[in-house]
């Protein structure tokens, strides 16, 4: 069979498996089929004895004989019982389904492997329905894969077994020659891979620990390495070509701000952030720069600084929030810094009045307004400016490219671009997804913050918790109550936050509580909002609408009930909701006593640090780099089906600096050396929408 032979016609697949691997892995073609690589791998090598078996976690195999059948129970509880020997001690096998076709398949005295997972049950081991085989030559030996395999394939009968026989097949039915060469000699020769033929057997059915190694450190790294030689080829030609609009005046506005009307001063990440920006934007070059930076870090501050240098050069300037609470909350805090200026400074979102929109088109388009906030509502076509010089997009991760894209229609030069993020972004994820930006990090706090205190509390203690929190807001504190609403189980999510609602009111009637939630009109969740904030309500019942932005510093408490169903970045976005005053806060983490093992990883980690970027390299590490992002930051057609960024940092930084060498001495890749590296890159994306220039 030839690599790019339809699936269908694979011995073992036909028609009818065939629209199911397209449908549930993206298999068309054998090609695509030998690249489904294992999630990981069980030692075949090794037959154990009945007597050595010790645990019941582990995956084991024993070769014996079956040496007898009974079946005990009735009706549903009726199961069938294998007595299986290795020579020297029994051990159980029970069956609770199929029981006919079991006594048909199997004989008694004949040799047979059996592998599975021993389970312990009143002292003695057994193996629940394991896979049952006779020695043979096509018999996985070594180290036996295990794919990913969903309901769908495995009501058709594709389990991971069945997926692993169909690889084999396909192996043996190519020739192995004409599996291209995806990476140049000189690379393989550098690095001692293996060819791309002996890594896909290799990765697929490995004989022994070292030759696995060696197959999946070339393949992950040829998965990487091309990701990164084309984000850094794409860089460096945006780079050569973008013209952005100098900025090189540090001017009147910028300076009598800075000297006399910075609320506190300037940590050193924010003055080293600021020279980052500072040489970005004087010269003919565009800025990209994504600016990283902990909750409570100072990152608005830096925002308006910069906003303050694109004024100074006579250029308008917006900055775009995810939600109507955080771009009001800009607003009114930038509005009272300008104040002094005199610098008219407008809020554009969905409620904004019609009245006030036409005031605001008519001073974007004579360019007389130089500051706009705003929400979504700034990408409509009708909102048009005069002089675009720099756009910051807060919380960047909230919209779409796409929809970031309008911004850039509406100027004939493309602004300057700063996206800033409190999410702390693991290192190998950043080199990912932002690897054709320029990475500003502001990693110190301001100083006089005190350290959030958290703790994780059972359930069952909410009488302890509840006098905490009286005890607090008697004192003339704020606590925020946190509950999930995830799409899943709205309803019964909703049930609990209004259930919640109404019981914080009851215990606590001496203060006001109010409540806040997405399905609320704006109107209405802004005003419950000013309650809080105005400190006329004690307490706020919340979802995670207040994840991002809201400011009350007078809040020192942030209850997080279900704290379960969080993940950890999430729970660290909560947390920087409090600790924005002088005084001692708390994050109390509430869940059930019964927790998963994943639940309580997570926990424990909330309870020691207090430190984003750990906390985010934690939360990559548990749950994986996941769905990084629905379109594409860099516009690069990925999935990675073998590299893994939560494990495989190593891999990924020596296959960035490897294709930064190369592109220092090729930017254009032009040389008879690189030839093959400009084809696989192609191939890679030609079929992709670029969407690098809007960062």
């Amino acid at each position: 069979m030839q690599l790019g032979s339809p699936i269908k016609y694979l011995p073992g697949v036909g028609p009818k498996k065939a629209e199911i691997l397209e449908k549930e892995l993206d298999v068309k073609t054998v090609s695509d089929l030998i690249h489904c690589f294992p999630y990981r791998y069980i030692d075949r090598s090794k037959f154990y004895k009945i007597r050595e078996i010790e645990t019941a976690t582990a995956y084991i195999q024993i070769r014996g004989v079956i040496t007898g059948f009974r079946q005990v129970g009735e009706g549903r509880a009726k199961r069938l019982v294998a007595t299986f020997t290795d020579g020297d001690d029994f051990i159980e096998i029970i069956f609770f389904k199929g029981l006919n076709y079991i006594l048909d398949a199997y004989l008694l005295d004949t040799e047979y492997i059996v592998f599975g997972k021993p389970n312990l049950f009143n002292g003695k081991f057994s193996f629940i329905h394991p896979e049952i085989e006779k020695p043979s030559p096509d018999r996985v030996t070594g180290f036996m894969p295990l794919y990913h395999t969903t309901e769908k394939m495995k009501n058709h009968f594709l389990n991971s077994k069945a997926l692993q026989k169909l690889i084999l097949t396909a192996l043996k039915s190519i020739d192995r020659n004409t599996v291209p060469e995806t990476l140049p000699k000189y690379i393989l020769d550098k690095y001692h891979f293996p060819n791309a033929s002996d890594s896909l057997v290799r990765a697929h059915f490995p004989q022994d620990m070292a030759s696995l190694d060696k197959a999946l450190a070339r393949l992950k790294f040829e998965e990487l390495f091309y990701i990164q030689l084309a984000i850094l080829r794409q860089a460096n030609q945006f780079k050569s070509k973008a013209m952005g609009h100098p900025f090189p005046v540090i001017g009147h506005y910028f300076n009598t701000f800075y000297k006399e009307c910075l609320p506190f001063d300037l940590t050193n990440a924010q003055k080293r952030v600021l020279r980052e920006i500072r040489n970005d934007v004087r010269g003919p070059g565009q800025m990209n720069r994504l600016l990283q930076g902990d909750v409570g870090s100072g990152k608005t501050i830096v925002a308006l600084l910069s906003m303050l240098m694109a004024v100074d050069n006579d250029y308008q300037t917006c900055i775009v929030a995810p939600t109507e609470i955080l771009a009001t909350q800009h607003f009114e805090s930038m509005s009272k810094m300008l104040q002094p200026l005199g610098l008219e400074v407008r809020l554009l979102t969905g409620s904004t009045k019609k009245k006030e929109r036409e005031i605001i088109a008519e001073g974007l388009e004579s360019g007389s307004l130089k500051i706009l906030i705003g929400t979504h509502a700034v990408f409509e076509d009708k909102v048009q400016f005069a002089k675009l010089g720099l756009v910051i997009i807060d919380e960047q991760h909230r919209f779409g490219v796409e929809q970031r894209s309008k911004l850039w229609g509406k100027n004939i030069r493309p602004p300057h671009v700063m996206v800033m993020t409190a999410t702390p972004i693991p290192r190998t994820l950043a080199m990912t997804l932002y690897g054709d930006l320029d990475v500003s990090v502001i990693d110190e706090l301001p100083p006089g913050r005190k350290e959030i205190h958290t703790e994780h509390i059972f359930d069952e203690k909410r009488p302890a918790l509840n006098n905490f929190l009286r005890k607090q807001m008697a004192e003339g504190r704020q606590v925020y109550v946190v509950y999930p609403l995830i799409k899943e189980s709205e309803k019964a999510d909703m049930k609990d936050l209004e259930n919640g609602f109404e019981a914080m009111k009851q215990v606590f009637p001496e203060f006001k509580v109010c409540m806040v939630h997405g399905k609320m009109k704006p109107a209405e969740k802004e005003a419950q909002m000013q309650e809080f904030v105005s400190g006329r309500a004690n307490m706020l019942v919340s979802t995670t609408v207040i994840e991002v932005g809201v400011n009350v510093p007078n809040a020192t408490v942030m209850v997080i009930e279900n704290a379960e169903r969080f993940g950890l970045s999430q729970l660290h976005q909560l947390r920087g909701r409090v600790g924005r005053g002088g005084n001692q806060s708390y994050c109390l983490l509430i869940t059930k006593y019964q927790i998963s093992s994943d639940t309580r990883k997570r926990v424990e980690i909330m309870t020691q640090t207090t430190n984003g970027f750990e906390i985010a390299e934690a939360d990559l590490r548990l749950r994986g780099p996941g769905d990084m992002e629905g379109t594409l930051q860099s516009g690069l057609p990925f999935t990675l089906r073998v590299a893994d960024l939560s494990r495989d940092g190593q891999i990924l930084t020596l296959a960035r600096d490897e294709a930064s060498e190369i592109l220092k001495s090729d930017p254009m890749l032009s040389s008879a050396d690189n030839a093959l590296l400009l084809d696989q890159l192609h191939q890679k994306t030609q079929n992709v929408v670029n969407w690098s220039f809007i960062s």
